[in-house]
């Protein structure tokens, strides 16, 4: 069932309860270095001032552990918000507590309000299931939410970054807001409507392509997408778990010797799904990471004292014509160290093959983190379909999970 989404409610004269990703990266200095996180938030947010509601904003800031770290404070966050919207921004220096009631309770229509990090409440990160058998945790956790739930009229999900985890901002508070409207943002809609669309409706021929460090944490994706899609093409340092599971030598690669006999497993269960499961026919190997060190590039197996880095000058042609007929793609995990020079040139490639498949029709998801930082840093984001603003919640999504905190919005 599709969810409601804020232009499905009223807002005029109600105090809107949101929680957004403003989750930014910062330099030393505590200033911004990217905005894009909150500038995904603000169609959400304008939206609903100009509908004649207020804004309440929750979000959390770095991981403070549950202690007021002044360097994960989200006033930076509120002055560049205020720039944006072009308009004074509220900032109240706590998420619970006596201030806050009287700073909400005073909002008029139009106003924006951003609380701070409520990461800086240990409450805010309890697991529920941690909480299930602990009658103390469950009523801390409670007791926290229920705080910021009686603020608002509306509650508006529109931080898919922490979609897939079931803090107290993100499920317990509009699990407590009874009968009240709970809606996604228009952020939450694109996420849910291009990651879902995507996997579950796939215009063919259906290519994914996996990497990054470890098998273990795309197992579960490798699994579901088998019966999904056309092709997966493997890179990354995970590729060697692979490559030792064939009986190949990999050097000093990285492996993770618990998932070998899995790795075998996958190319059996590829086998019977018709997928083929395609990985690196060179890789480019160095002694150590470092930028510019001496690197070679070699087929087969990789000698004692060197390390697979990136997918070699071959590999890149194998995966580009790979991507080439394909109408749909889903894209997660870098290629190689790609945030070491020169070690970047197979995930810049794949970046570059990605987007002129785009170019011809096909439809592409770039899965959030590194894989969104490597195709902006090629300049390459407005060529693709869509870029998740979720790494994790984009890689549970494509495993097939279920999000707590989405399952609880108001149906259409």
């Amino acid at each position: 069932m599709a969810k409601k989404t804020v232009a499905d409610i009223d807002v005029k004269g109600k105090k809107v309860l949101m929680r957004v990703d403003f989750n930014v990266p910062l330099d030393e200095n505590c200033n911004i270095t990217s905005d894009t996180r909150i500038v995904a938030a603000l169609p959400t947010i304008q939206s609903i001032l100009d509908r004649g509601g207020s804004v309440i904003l929750m979000s959390h800031l770095g991981r403070p552990d549950g202690e007021k770290v002044a360097r994960y404070s989200l006033a930076p966050v509120a002055k560049r918000l205020g720039e944006l919207l072009k308009k004074n921004v509220i900032f109240v220096n706590d998420c619970i507590g006596p201030q806050v009631k009287a700073k909400a309770a005073a909002l008029k229509p139009g106003d924006v309000m951003l609380m701070e990090n409520v990461r800086f409440y240990k409450e805010e990160e309890i697991k529920d299931k941690n909480a299930k058998d602990n009658p103390a945790l469950r009523k801390a956790k409670d007791n926290f939410a229920k705080q910021m739930a009686e603020l608002g009229d509306v509650y508006v999900d529109d931080a898919f970054g922490t979609a897939h985890r079931d803090n107290a901002s993100m499920l317990t508070v509009p699990q407590l807001m009874g009968n009240k409207p709970k809606v996604v943002g228009f952020l939450v809609e694109k996420e849910l409507k291009f990651l879902g669309d995507t996997i579950n409706n796939p215009v063919r021929p259906f290519v994914a392509i996996l990497g990054g460090a470890k098998v273990s944490d795309k197992l579960a994706v490798i699994e579901n997408l088998l019966t999904k899609v056309n092709r997966i093409l493997i890179g990354g340092a995970m590729a060697y778990t692979f490559f030792k599971a064939q009986g190949r030598k990999i050097g000093k690669s990285l492996c993770e010797d618990d998932f070998i006999e899995k790795a075998k497993e996958l190319f059996s269960k590829a086998k019977a799904a018709k997928c083929e499961l395609i990985l690196p026919v060179d890789d480019v190997i160095a002694r150590e990471i470092k930028e510019n060190t001496e690197n070679k590039v070699v087929t087969g197996n990789i000698p004692d004292g060197w390390l697979g880095v990136d997918i070699g000058p071959a590999s890149r042609k194998l995966f580009a014509e790979k991507l080439a007929d394909a109408k749909t793609i889903v894209w997660n995990g870098p290629m190689g160290v790609f945030e070491t020079k020169p070690f970047d040139e197979g995930t810049k490639a794949i970046a570059q093959a990605v987007a002129d498949a785009t170019d011809k029709g096909a439809k592409s998801i770039i899965g959030g983190g590194d894989s969104a930082s490597a195709i902006k840093k090629a300049g390459l984001s407005k060529r693709v379909t869509h870029v998740s603003t979720g790494g994790g919640a984009s890689l549970e999504f494509m495993e097939g999970k279920k999000f707590k905190c989405i399952e609880i919005i108001d149906e259409k």
